[in-house]
């Protein structure tokens, strides 16, 4: 009942650093880093607009904020999905 000296799990041993294993993830779904970067770009406009909204209510200026955060989010993930399915099914060659 000793362990073995193999690894249960070799392919995580090949990889080095966290870097490679993140840089792979990206190369497989370029969307979701760009959907994550759209929505801190929206949230960084939203705090310094908060600043000078004028005479617009804080309500409202962050219910737009959120919404707008939310929209470019869930439009990155819409469009990644369909890079997938394309990358899938119709980029794939017939065998």
């Amino acid at each position: 009942m000793s362990p073995s000296p193999e690894s249960v799990y070799p392919e995580y041993e090949t990889e080095t650093s966290q870097t490679t294993k993140l840089i792979r993830k990206f190369k497989e779904t370029p969307f979701v880093p760009i959907g994550m970067g759209g929505f801190a770009a929206v949230v960084a406009y939203g705090l310094y607009k908060l600043k000078h909204r004028g005479d617009t209510k804080m309500s409202l200026h962050l219910i737009h904020m959120r919404v707008a955060a939310q929209g470019f989010a869930v439009g990155a993930l819409t469009c990644g999905m369909v890079y997938s399915l394309f990358r899938d099914y119709v980029g794939k060659p017939k065998e």
